[in-house]
């Protein structure tokens, strides 16, 4: 497990492997991270499994080098001087919304966990954790970023809803006249239920599917949001996402 009070010592992961070693040499990671110690541990260790990483030590810096460097993923935390972590990606998904974010935090309250979502976050990995599930989370956003450009050209961007709209482009939900801006996850959990409309889509492969693991804590997460789409669909009464009890959820309209 890593935790800030880690010694600095070359992780059993990059043991024979140097930061010129690029096995992963398209992946570009900006990590932020304010605890000297901690940033140099993941770099290191990320380094020696092929990854380019560039660093920062606080939001401020963080922000400075997204926009200089354009990296393919970032893992930040959320307490940092001068510029939180929260803040410094309501900034990035103001004009990039689709580079992926993993939050690195020993914040754990549902309330922060949803927060760092709606702000545009992807993951969110709690500390101590192990090296080996930050570069299979880092790898398997990479994967997910692929496949979704892929089915952007493949898969329709507009999906009616009753009286509504699923815009996927622009992740709107567009309703007479007006319209609703949704978070990344939002718009792909709403049109999962879309494309399989009156079935049930099984909760596990929308948490292996967006984030990763299907544990309880992610399960309440999943929850969460299925409860703000149903608010943000509440205008039309014919419109219902269904709970089917231990298996998923079924979006039916008529």
């Amino acid at each position: 497990m890593i935790t800030k009070d880690s010694k600095h010592t070359p992780s059993s992961l990059s043991q024979g492997e140097g930061p010129g070693v690029r096995l992963d040499s398209s992946i570009s990671v900006l990590l932020v991270e304010d605890e000297q110690t901690l940033a140099m541990i993941i770099k290191d260790t990320l380094e020696g499994q092929g990854f380019l990483i560039h660093t920062a030590a606080d939001g401020e810096e963080g922000l400075r080098l997204f926009f200089e460097l354009h990296p393919d993923v970032v893992v930040a935390d959320i307490m940092m001087p001068r510029m939180d972590g929260f803040e410094m990606v309501r900034r990035i998904r103001q004009s990039d919304r689709r580079t992926p974010v993993i939050f690195l935090t020993a914040r754990s309250a549902v309330n922060d966990v949803v927060e760092g979502f709606e702000l545009g976050a992807n993951d969110y990995l709690k500390k101590p954790f192990g090296m080996q599930e930050l570069i299979i989370r880092i790898k398997a956003l990479m994967g997910r970023a692929c496949t979704y450009t892929t089915a952007e050209v493949e898969a329709p961007s507009l999906y009616p809803i009753g009286s509504y709209q699923l815009d996927i482009r622009r992740q709107l939900l567009l309703h007479e006249g007006g319209q609703q801006e949704l978070s990344h996850r939002e718009t792909e959990i709403l049109r999962r239920l879309c494309q399989n409309r009156n079935c049930v889509v099984n909760m596990r492969d929308i948490l292996l599917d967006l984030w990763g693991d299907d544990s309880f804590f992610n399960q309440r997460s999943l929850h969460v949001f299925i409860t703000k789409l149903r608010h943000k669909l509440a205008k039309d009464e014919n419109i219902r996402i269904i709970n089917v009890r231990g298996i998923g959820y079924k979006l039916i309209t008529q």
